[in-house]
Parts: structure tokens; C-alpha cells; sequence
């Protein structure tokens, strides 16, 4: 049987309107902010939005103030509250800082997928890398 307060679709996002959410976008991006609107699309406004890069055990956020995400692109979505434990196991960095890790592990991600692709194409096989995040907005 089914609940009287289940509401179908997006229209279940109404229940988080004013909460802090994490949304991890298509492209693997993640965000954190406070959902302030949704539509029957499931477009989202997020308010006091930063956008978390994860590195490793480090940690740096980007300031996006008012973010508006297609609902295509949500990937998952869900209320969170910063923990102390939590906080403990990660290490924040500065911005500066975050980013250049960013680099690097996208440079070696790339370095290693060259190196898949001459090794399939030595066997005579084709290698196609995951598509690239600039595709997917």
C-alpha cells in the first residue's frame, strides 16, 4: 500500500526544498549547496553553492554562489551534514593547491589511457577512453 505523503517523480524534491544537498553531476563534478527551487524537469537551484574537488585524502571547494543544474545532468542527489569524524579522514587544501593536484591526476588518467590504446592497438584492437567531460554538458 502506498503512502499518502509519497509524492511521484520530482515532485518528491519538494520534501528537500532549504536543505544542504550533495549533487554529483554527469561530468563527475560534485556540488554542495542549499536547494532553493526544482521544476518538473528536476532542474535545480542551488543557493551557497561551492563545488568539492576530491584528490586523493585532500579536499579543496570552489565559491559558485547561486548554481542552476539541468536535472539531465544530476547523476545523485542527497542531503548531507558535515561530520567531524568525516572531517578527520579528509585533509582541506586551498584552492591553488586542490587544482594543481586536479592536473596531475588528470594528466596520468590520460597518460594511461595513451598507453592502453598503443597497447590494443599493437594486438589489433581498438581502445575508446571514456568519453570526455566536455561532451556532456
Amino acid at each position: 500500500m502506498m503512502s499518502l505523503s509519497y509524492l511521484p517523480g520530482t515532485a518528491s524534491l519538494l520534501e528537500e526544498l532549504d536543505k544542504k544537498l550533495m549533487v554529483l553531476l554527469r561530468d563527475g563534478r560534485t556540488l554542495i549547496g542549499y536547494l532553493r527551487s526544482v521544476d518538473q524537469f528536476a532542474n535545480l537551484v542551488l543557493h551557497h553553492c561551492i563545488e568539492r574537488i576530491h584528490v586523493g585524502d585532500a579536499y579543496g571547494d570552489i565559491p559558485r554562489g547561486v548554481f542552476v543544474v539541468r536535472g539531465e545532468n544530476v547523476v545523485l542527489l542527497g542531503e548531507i551534514e558535515e561530520r567531524e569524524e568525516v572531517k578527520d579522514k579528509l585533509r582541506k587544501v586551498s584552492l591553488e593547491e586542490i587544482l594543481e593536484k586536479q592536473a596531475i591526476q588528470q594528466a596520468e588518467k590520460e597518460e594511461a589511457d595513451r598507453l592502453r590504446a598503443k597497447a590494443f592497438k599493437e594486438r589489433g584492437l581498438t581502445y575508446t577512453a571514456e568519453a570526455a567531460y566536455e561532451d556532456m554538458y
